[in-house]
């Protein structure tokens, strides 16, 4: 019981400073510098140029700001991350209460899965804080499903779990199948937003690079879960085919939806 309580412990502190009040800090663009880079670029800057023939030493430790241009993202751009953003952070809320509830009926038959459980589930915790705090830093809103997608996941969880070692690595296997599937769309479409900039001259920010990190990093995560729930005997599930197609096209619904509302 201590372990459980442990484990719902991020989910207690997950929408609470999702609105702060903390000024919007957007994504942005930085422009390479170039000897042929035009005056209406250079009117863009909002930084004032170093002067290299100044020889007095810089004393001053305090933060200087970057030289380089910024660009700011369209409007479009700017819809598409908080919307990646928004479904990313419901998907991992569903994953920490699927394995909050599936681990006490499944440990109880299965006591030697406990580690495994245990691994997964503080993964989704490790994701969720992370969504969680660029949804705030970002000031995103989380979707207005939030409490339907609570209960889905959480009677999702128990009922597999109850069913049995089988159904519950079918569980995972599904999930994590629309899930990494989900993680690799949205990391194409940046990478193509990526190449388009660079078209035109632009430098990936330091921020957005570290996002792309993120996501390839929660991505390889969660196709990790779906390969130790396949090596746990997940399509050994009955009726495998018709348990795993609900589950995933339940994600499906619920990706859609929480991209919009």
């Amino acid at each position: 019981m201590a372990s459980l309580n442990a484990m719902r412990q991020p989910l207690r502190r997950c929408t609470c400073s999702i609105l702060s009040s903390a000024p919007r800090q957007p994504y942005h663009l930085q422009l390479r510098p170039s000897q042929a880079q035009p005056a209406q670029a250079r009117l863009l800057s909002s930084t004032t140029p170093s002067n290299n023939s100044d020889p007095t030493p810089n004393t001053d430790s305090s933060p200087r700001p970057s030289n380089k241009n910024k660009k700011p993202l369209t409007p479009s751009q700017s819809a598409f991350l908080s919307s990646a953003l928004r479904v990313n952070q419901a998907g991992e809320l569903a994953a920490t209460l699927i394995y909050t509830s599936q681990t006490p009926p499944l440990v109880n038959r299965d006591p030697h899965l406990r580690p495994l459980m245990r691994h997964m589930y503080e993964q989704e915790a490790g994701h969720l804080q992370t969504f969680n705090s660029l949804l705030t830093r970002h000031r995103v809103r989380p979707t207005a499903l939030y409490p339907l997608w609570s209960a889905m996941a959480t009677g999702l969880g128990w009922a597999t779990g109850v069913m049995g070692r089988e159904a519950a690595m079918a569980c995972t296997e599904a999930v994590e199948t629309e899930i990494g599937g989900h993680y690799n769309a949205q990391i194409r479409v940046l990478l193509e937003m990526v190449s388009g900039w660079e078209e035109e001259g632009y430098e990936v920010g330091e921020e957005f690079g570290e996002l792309l990190g993120t996501l390839r990093r929660i991505r390889d995560e969660e196709l990790e879960h779906l390969d130790q729930a396949v090596e746990h005997d997940a399509k050994k599930a009955e009726p495998y085919g018709l348990l795993t197609g609900v589950i995933r096209a339940g994600c499906r619904g619920a990706i859609w939806i929480s991209e919009r509302v």
